[in-house]
């Protein structure tokens, strides 16, 4: 009786190791097919205080990964997934980053962040492991004008000879016919000067009456702000991040009416908690800002599918709830661009995904229409007819101005 037992206790070992290999048999199956993911990078500012736009960027990126997952991939099934990595704002650190995520095997293509002078620091390496780079905010025309050959950099993007002719032209529009430039003390400062000046070569007006520079984490700009004043300034041409923008308008802001100049501001004020830093002193200052687009200009049929993959992913319901709107829509529409691209390409192959970044199109955007957003020779989506102006309503919503 002992003995049948144990026979019948063996039988029951072995019927349950025969259902559990058979069990796991699908199981591994389906592990073993289940198609790769195609690997998409975003290295940006994240842990820097105050910062919105690297996170902007990585929820748009998200989103249009979600629509196109849902979509059925890339390449006959792939699904696109995303990795990031923090620079905080150090070149060392984006360096670093870049050298460690070109090594990763199937890695498309690296999204930027929001400063220029870590991306242009960046560059002799992307160059080096021909990495494909895409830049969503950094507008430093050195960026994409790099000497590359080929070229690996596309933005989809405000660029600085495009936004200080802009700025120019709108104070010269209002009246403002004298003007000063302040500007951060870096190569983006500098390359903001540099289109200044391109511009003002062959425009009388508005006359540039000085030009006065600060450092980053400066505590104090109303010294630099005075002297412009003093030179005869009508209005000053700001070039600045939130930090420093916001010590500036909480400076002016105590001064009489009188002697509070008009502040046209380039975009980088939009990347952070310029509103929450600047406080209430932001509705005492005359103050705006340049932007490529503004989400409560895109036609609604447009923005409800976005709103509605952002709503679920990130509970974004509403165009008043998208923080830093031009990372989060700049970074979506170049996922789709960039997922064409390698749809066309056939292979996630670098050199053939760059290739085919330059012939994809017609494209049918959120934020517009594109014929070919690139093309050889042009690496730059936007041009002048894309910007306008925008001020920040009471609430802190950046809104058209016209």
């Amino acid at each position: 009786m002992f003995s049948a037992a144990l026979r019948l206790f063996h039988h029951i070992l072995v019927l349950l190791a025969l259902a559990l290999s058979l069990a796991a048999v699908p199981a591994a199956a389906a592990a073993k097919s289940a198609p790769e993911p195609v690997v998409l990078a975003l290295d940006g500012e994240f842990g820097l205080n105050n910062s919105t736009s690297a996170e902007s960027i990585e929820r748009g990126i998200l989103t249009a990964i979600d629509d196109i997952n849902r979509a059925g991939g890339v390449l006959d099934g792939r699904p696109l997934t995303l990795i990031k990595r923090e620079h905080r704002s150090i070149s060392a650190r984006g360096i670093k980053n870049i050298r460690e995520l070109a090594t990763i095997p199937g890695l498309v293509a690296v999204f930027g962040g929001r400063f220029s002078p870590v991306v242009i620091e960046e560059l002799p390496v992307l160059e080096q492991t021909r990495t494909l780079f895409l830049a969503p905010w950094s507008s430093a025309d050195a960026i994409v004008d790099n000497g590359m050959k080929p070229n690996y950099i596309f933005r989809l993007s405000l660029r600085d000879s495009l936004a200080m002719p802009f700025l120019l032209k709108r104070a010269a529009d209002r009246g403002l016919t004298r003007v000063g430039l302040l500007l951060t003390n870096t190569a983006w400062g500098r390359s903001n000067l540099e289109a200044a000046n391109r511009y003002l070569t062959d425009h009388k007006t508005p006359d540039l009456v000085a030009t006065a520079w600060y450092n980053w984490r400066d505590r104090s700009l109303i010294d630099k702000y005075r002297a412009l004043a003093d030179a005869g300034a009508q209005a000053i041409l700001l070039v600045a991040n939130d930090d420093e923008a916001a010590v500036l308008v909480r400076e002016v802001a105590a001064l009489s009416p009188a002697q509070r100049l008009p502040i046209l501001s380039h975009w980088g004020v939009t990347g952070g908690d310029f509103v929450g830093q600047a406080g209430a002193a932001l509705q005492g200052v005359d103050f705006s800002v340049i932007q490529t687009f503004s989400p409560f200009r895109i036609p609604k049929e447009r923005l409800a599918p976005v709103l509605e993959t952002a709503g679920r992913l990130f509970g974004i319901q509403r165009p008043e709830d998208i923080v830093s709107p031009v990372g989060f829509l700049h970074a979506y529409e170049l996922t789709r661009i960039l997922a064409l691209a390698i749809d066309r390409a056939g292979t996630t192959d670098r050199a053939a995904v760059r290739d085919a970044l330059e012939q994809v199109g017609p494209y049918h955007g959120v934020t517009r229409d594109y014929d070919r957003p690139f093309a050889p020779g042009r690496h730059e989506a936007l041009g002048p007819d894309d910007l306008l102006m925008a001020r920040f309503r009471a609430d802190g919503v950046l809104v058209p101005v016209d």
